[in-house]
């Protein structure tokens, strides 16, 4: 029904001007959206961004906060550790602004024990947190901490622990000051999470290690990130800025990340695209609605002026059919329009012209007899039985044979007789649809008694009241064939020697459409079964240098020669490749990129293999001295930036050749091997720990101070004292010797701090042993 109605000129138009007025309205409305939505998503962006910034900025302020006034109070504990057990408790509920700050206010023993809380109805009092992270970093490392999210012991709520070490009047460990913010609660942490972006956007809290603090959507906390968020999974590794993600059921949102800089959290703000590009929404479907009126009104509009407008036409046709039927005799009549009134002269022109048309087919045949004589390709014309009518010389010279001895001959006997049969049929059915049949097959050619193929097309000679016979066209592609061929063979050459490379060949066209690949590349690529026809930059990402390769560089850039980079493909496995690019026929419209990559994994790891065994002691892990010399030059030029002092350790060890004598080699290496434990379990992570040679060992310890140095070396002596192995009923065991110096700007070079130390290990030698000594810095000029 719909085809009949535009059958009629008047509807067709009536449809084009319905079409153009909706196609203007889309173009405008697209436009409209386009320039709307950009500077839509630029103020969501802007404001997603600054609530994530204020957020994070608010959040590390209030951690400082309750962190110095901990560490404050802290400070003010200084007493004898006696004294401080007994007076715990009114040490506790007298520092009222820690009770308002935290939701708990601990006070822990040198050992770990709770001896004071506030409130006491959590009743931890007695309980042993040894084992929590926060206890043992504080402890040994003698700072203050901001714990990560854990469940305490009441009510096994998630919280979080603040923490900052409490000393005696001679500087010695007694304690920890402790604070707990509860995650879930009516705190900081609660106002945080329940900040909105409009209606349904949110904020969340995590930290870097994949734990969510706070959530503004769920309200959960103590759960693991959603790893599938990859706005998430990028903030976990530092990323900071404004991406747009997915959330829940696969919800487009803009999400903001704001690193925070008093612990390792982030802050992130989302808020869905859908209510954030509500207005856009709004605005298009007020215009839907505006378009629609304007269609209803201007469509009958437009019919009744064409109709007016095509009246003119409808009698021209009347009068053309009477004419072709031989009703009419005369000439149409011209009126209407300029366009109706050129119809009209133009048809009876034609009828004019007719008879002189009918006059001049003679001649046009025999112009094409003429023709054919001089055509390149074999040209033969046959009655409707399919008898040879009219050859020309180019075909008499593909078979070999005179005209006049094929004429009334069938055309299908001069067909190879194994090719035959399936022509006949072919060219049959394609007569019989009135279509035009093309083939290949085999002529026979009786000059030199060879078989010649040919390409074939033949179409039917008919006009409206009968059908005169078939035109038929031959073309001789023997010599074609032969090339074809031999192309044939050297391709599937080539595809052999491809196909046992180990590395991958690729080639692909501009649109990244795999035209071929072997089986090494098909295996990179994550495809096993096969990759042609997919698309290469969709199957695979490669990266170099924190640098992502798209497709539109490859196609910028020149040849790239032995790029070294990491490749993931779609099955989510990683290869470290050696991959070179070449252009074939560039600027062209069959432009083509041919890859050529290479498994690079092993000369990596024997590279990272070299570099480790090349800064580290092959015995204890620890590093060597060429490493440690360049740490100790790092230290010494960022010694007068520093407002505490650097600390360089050395540790000589006392009797540790009678081990080796009387135990053995591998005996002592085992003990070398408990001490560098030791040592690194004994220092902070930014100190360096070297093992120098022998049983010598250094440690670098930046801003520490002496006074906590020299508590350090304490703890290091005593442990390497009470340190023993047993071997054949024998025990075995050394102790240490350490010279401790601070560094000073005034340091010519890592020689003269060394000198110093070492000057303090021969001291504390000569003093009987396992000793500590410290060595001052010489006075200045």
């Amino acid at each position: 029904m719909i085809k009949r109605w535009l059958a009629s000129l008047v509807n067709r138009a009536v449809a084009f001007v319905v079409l153009a007025i909706v196609l203007a309205a889309i173009i405008v409305a697209v436009v409209s959206s386009v320039v709307s939505r950009s500077e839509l998503e630029a103020q969501t962006r802007e404001q997603v961004e600054t609530i994530a910034e204020l957020v994070a900025g608010d959040l590390d302020v209030r951690l400082q906060q309750r962190r110095d006034t901990l560490t404050h109070v802290a400070e003010g504990f200084t007493m004898d550790e006696q004294v401080f057990r007994d007076r715990a408790r009114l040490l506790v509920k007298r520092e009222i602004a820690l009770q308002h700050m935290f939701d708990g206010v601990y006070l822990f023993d040198a050992s770990g024990k709770v001896i004071a809380e506030y409130p006491e109805s959590y009743r931890q009092t007695g309980l042993d947190i040894s084992g929590r992270d926060y206890f043992r970093q504080t402890s040994s490392q003698l700072t203050s901490v901001i714990s990560e999210p854990y469940v305490s012991n009441y009510r096994d709520r998630p919280a979080i622990m603040m923490t900052a070490p409490i000393f005696d009047h001679n500087q010695r460990f007694i304690g920890v000051l402790g604070g707990t913010v509860f995650l879930a609660g009516d705190n900081f942490m609660e106002d945080m999470s329940n900040v909105r972006i409009g209606k349904t956007g949110y904020v969340s809290i995590a930290t870097r290690s994949g734990i969510t603090l706070a959530h503004g959507r769920t309200g959960e906390s103590m759960v693991p990130v959603r790893l599938e968020n990859q706005g998430l999974k990028s903030a976990m590794a530092g990323f900071e800025g404004t991406v747009h993600t997915t959330i829940k059921e696969d919800t487009n949102a803009i999400m903001s990340v704001r690193q925070m800089s008093q612990v390792p959290w982030f802050v992130t703000a989302v808020w869905p695209a859908r209510e954030a590009y509500a207005p856009i929404s709004r605005l298009t479907d007020s215009f839907v609605q505006v378009l629609l009126i304007v269609i209803l009104v201007m469509a009958p509009l437009a019919l009744l002026v064409f109709r007016r407008l095509m009246a003119p036409l409808r009698k021209l046709g009347f009068q053309i059919s009477e004419r072709h039927l031989g009703i009419r005799t005369e000439p149409v009549d011209i009126a209407g329009g300029t366009e109706i009134r050129q119809v009209a002269e133009t048809f009876n022109t034609v009828m004019e012209e007719r008879d002189e048309v009918l006059a001049s087919l003679a001649e046009r045949e025999a112009f094409f007899r003429s023709l054919t004589q001089s055509a390149p390709i074999g040209i033969i014309q046959t009655d409707v039985l399919g008898r040879i009518e009219f050859v020309n010389p180019a075909f008499e010279r593909i078979i070999g044979v005179d005209s006049s001895d094929l004429q009334h001959a069938p055309l299908i006997e001069g067909v190879y007789e194994e090719d035959r049969a399936g022509t006949v049929e072919a060219r049959k059915e394609a007569l019989r649809s009135k279509t035009v049949f093309r083939g290949r097959f085999r002529l026979k050619s009786r000059s030199d008694r060879q078989l010649v193929w040919a390409d074939v097309m033949t179409a039917v000679i008919e006009t409206e009241e009968r059908s005169l016979g078939t035109i038929t066209v031959v073309r001789d592609i023997t010599h074609e064939l032969e090339i074809e061929a031999e192309l044939a063979e050297e391709q599937q050459r080539a595809d052999s020697i491809l196909g046992v490379l180990q590395e991958g060949v690729l080639m692909v066209d501009v649109d990244g459409i795999i035209r071929y690949a072997n089986d090494a590349a098909c295996g990179f690529l994550g495809q096993a079964g096969g990759c042609e026809q997919q698309n290469f930059f969709q199957l695979v990402s490669i990266e170099n240098e924190n640098r992502r390769w798209e497709a539109d560089e490859f196609l910028r850039s020149a040849d790239v020669d032995s790029l070294y980079a990491t490749l993931r493909n779609s099955a989510g496995r990683t290869f470290d490749v050696d991959l070179t690019m070449l252009h074939l026929r560039r600027g062209r419209h069959n432009h083509r990129l041919v890859f050529v990559i290479r498994d690079d994994s092993e000369r990596r790891r024997e590279e990272e293999r070299l570099s480790w065994e090349a800064t580290h002691d092959s015995l204890t892990g620890l590093l060597n001295r060429r490493a440690f010399n360049s740490s100790l030059v790092k230290c010494l030029t960022e010694a007068n930036k520093a407002t505490v002092a650097s600390i360089l350790m050395l540790i000589d060890l006392d009797y540790f050749k009678p081990v080796n004598d009387e135990g053995g080699h591998l005996l002592g290496d085992d003990l070398l091997g408990r001490l560098s434990d030791l040592l690194r379990t004994s220092v902070r992570q930014s100190d360096t720990v070297a093992r120098l040679g022998g049983d010598e060992f250094g440690i670098i310890l930046p801003a520490c101070g002496m006074e906590r140095a020299a508590q350090l070396a304490e703890t290091i002596r005593t442990g390497i004292e009470s340190l023993r192995l047993e071997q054949d009923g024998k025990s075995f065991g050394v102790t240490a010797s350490i010279g401790l110096t601070e560094m000073c700007d005034a340091d010519s070079g890592p020689r003269e701090v060394v000198a110093r130390a070492d000057e303090g290990t021969y001291a504390a030698k000569a003093q009987g042993r396992n000793q500590v000594v410290t060595v001052p810095l010489p006075p200045r000029h």
